[in-house]
């Protein structure tokens, strides 16, 4: 999908940058594979304010994604490509040669009428899914599981892929995009291909409404507050913060480390926060 641009009919219009969505199914989901989805606006079960910034937005329906495929060596043909407000990925509508409907999320260069096919070893196709330890390495892979039978949880949003680099010890090494190299599972799933529309992060939504439609309020500089609001507060003039970055409750913020489960430290081979040679 290719980016669109707008003519500066108005102020809003000006700059304003979008995927271009006109290869996209026009009309709505499939009922049986969608519920209602509820506005939490932020807050918990007692009503409090637990996740700040998260107001209003379009009304949104869920569509059920198949991150699992499980259902191995029955081929699927895939009938369209749609849009999805949950993600930031397009997601394709396929149906099975025993008639099953699902979604599973879009890979690039999948078409309308193409085949795939969930096995232990299939072809390395986009859309295909099998065993990491099936695919050879090199292959570019997304929705890729982290624990057999979950569903992928690794490279499910728009243009994002991991990579198998080889193999060791009976698992599976992969470098993800953050430049992080891990251990998988060798019976671990991923589907072949990189995630479909890698234009998202190049949009322009040239105003601010356009943000509010996605549920997103505007956030507060924590230097624009009084000393009793925010930790960067007060100050005589204009004053930058005088202290490292925190939240408006003392927690260090943008890049302080917060991983605690050391558990699993010995999958990572790599940090995704070693420093690049030169």
């Amino acid at each position: 999908m290719a980016l669109k641009n707008y003519k500066p009919t108005s102020p809003a219009r000006r700059g304003l940058i979008l995927v271009d969505k006109s290869g996209l199914h026009k009309g709505g989901p499939v009922k049986s594979l969608t519920e209602g989805k509820r506005k939490t606006g932020g807050r918990n079960n007692k009503g409090h304010v637990t996740s700040r910034g998260i107001a209003g937005g379009h009304k949104q329906k869920y569509r059920f994604i198949d991150f699992k495929r499980r259902k191995w060596d029955v081929p699927a043909t895939v009938e369209r490509i749609e849009y999805d407000p949950n993600r930031t990925a397009f997601i394709a509508l396929i149906k099975y040669d025993d008639g099953e409907l699902a979604y599973i999320i879009a890979p690039q260069r999948l078409a309308v009428g193409d085949k795939v096919i969930a096995g232990e070893k299939v072809d390395t196709k986009p859309g295909n899914a099998m065993l990491l330890s099936q695919m050879p390495v090199g292959t570019i892979c997304h929705n890729v599981e982290m624990k057999p039978g979950k569903g992928g949880q690794i490279a499910r949003s728009a243009g994002a892929y991991v990579q198998v680099v080889g193999r060791d010890r009976g698992m599976v090494i992969v470098r993800l995009n953050s430049g992080e190299q891990r251990y998988l599972r060798a019976d671990c799933m991923g589907t072949v291909g990189a995630v479909s529309n890698p234009d998202n992060q190049n949009q322009n939504f040239g105003k601010a409404g356009r943000t509010r439609w996605k549920g997103r309020r505007p956030l507060t500089r924590g230097v624009a507050k009084n000393p009793v609001d925010h930790p960067h507060g007060g100050g005589e003039g204009r004053t930058s913060g005088g202290r490292h970055p925190v939240t408006p409750w003392g927690k260090p913020t943008k890049g302080a480390r917060t991983r605690k489960n050391k558990q699993t430290d010995k999958m990572i081979i790599r940090s995704r926060h070693a420093k690049k040679k030169r």
